[in-house]
């Protein structure tokens, strides 16, 4: 009788082989290692679940989620965080509400989403008290309610959870914080555009201000920093926009630049665009038009319009490159067809 074992030691030492010439025998034990034990642990973890252990039942509902040790199989998943929920497991009932919202091995259920969400964050599990304080703001399973979603938010990010604390600083920026003493008069606001843009080519910051309350830069700075220390790419972009506009903070370009390269640096192409503004006007840094082009270039090609229009205006006037019309109106039209009516507008005019 052949050893299984060994026959897919053979399976993978003849793939290995075909692609890499530097493959050992220990790479392929060491391949084996982690499956055989990925499927041991599968195995164990089963046999305690179906001892009725909720913390076996949750590991193993995670299993069947991420295909370890077994095929990927959510309804599966959810079977068994079923269980593990049905005995007050946070993590399980968290899971299974995030099931139920995704639609993913079960019927898609907002209400069933916020009523999981719920169990598990009134047993104070960040991760669903931040899940939680999406559904009040989105308005999915429950009336739209921006000071629940703040409630909510709050909890979580006083637990040092970083996207509760970059929303919650969104939500003060935005003056959908209702001060205590307002709230039993305040009624319901309806939800605005969440998500925060600027328009980089000069910095211009638009956010839709919820009528009759106050914004507190101070306050959005606060949670900004807090969620940008963890690395939170996003926030640290908006931390960057507050130090160039001086929004909460006294202005400090030095400070902007500082944000916007850690946020650049990890690839969020808003700040690629808006690092490529400063060192463009030379603000908080020496003016450097190849440095400019450099970030305008990396934001562009990940398809911001706006990056691509400012290399288009490079070429245009000739400024850090050799003047080309052609490739100003190259980079127009990439623009225009992102969306930019100035692109389209640029392209016209060259054509």
């Amino acid at each position: 009788m052949i050893n299984i074992f060994s026959k897919r030691r053979f399976h993978i030492l003849l793939v290995l082989a075909l692609f890499s010439s530097s493959a050992t025998a220990s790479d392929v034990d060491r391949v084996l290692s982690l499956k055989y034990q990925e499927e041991l642990t599968f195995n164990q973890t089963a046999a305690l679940a179906k001892q009725g252990l909720a913390n076996a039942q949750y590991n193993l509902g995670t299993m069947y989620e991420q295909g370890q040790g077994v095929t990927q199989n959510d309804q599966k998943a959810v079977e068994w965080f079923t269980k593990a929920a049905n005995q007050g497991n946070a993590n399980a009932q968290n899971s299974l509400g995030g099931k139920y919202q995704q639609g993913r091995g079960v019927t898609q259920n907002d209400q069933k989403a916020v009523e999981w969400f719920t169990k598990a964050a009134n047993q104070g599990l960040a991760n669903a008290q931040y899940n939680l304080g999406t559904m009040y703001q989105q308005g999915r399973g429950v009336t739209q309610n921006d000071q629940k979603a703040v409630e909510w938010f709050t909890k979580a990010a006083n637990q040092g959870f970083a996207s509760a604390q970059y929303d919650l600083g969104v939500m003060y920026y935005k003056g959908k914080v209702i001060p205590q003493s307002e709230q039993n008069t305040s009624g319901l606001y309806s939800r605005n555009n969440y998500v925060m843009n600027t328009i980089p080519y000069d910095r211009s910051f638009t956010s839709t201000k919820v009528q009759g309350n106050q914004q507190d830069y101070k306050k959005a700075v606060e949670w900004f920093t807090k969620a940008a220390n963890q690395g939170f790419v996003e926030a640290q972009f908006q931390l960057g926009y507050m130090y160039d506009q001086g929004k909460g903070v006294s202005k400090d370009y030095h400070k902007a630049h500082e944000w916007y390269e850690k946020a650049a640096n990890q690839g969020l192409a808003s700040a690629q665009q808006n690092l490529g503004v400063m060192y463009y006007n030379g603000e908080g840094v020496r003016q450097d038009y190849q440095k400019a082009l450099e970030w305008y270039t990396k934001a562009a090609n990940q398809g911001l319009a706006n990056a691509q229009n400012s290399i288009g205006s490079m070429y245009q006037q000739g400024i850090g490159v050799s003047k080309s019309l052609r490739k100003a109106k190259e980079w127009f039209g990439l623009a225009c067809d992102n969306g930019s009516q100035k692109g389209c507008d640029s392209y016209k005019y060259l054509n």
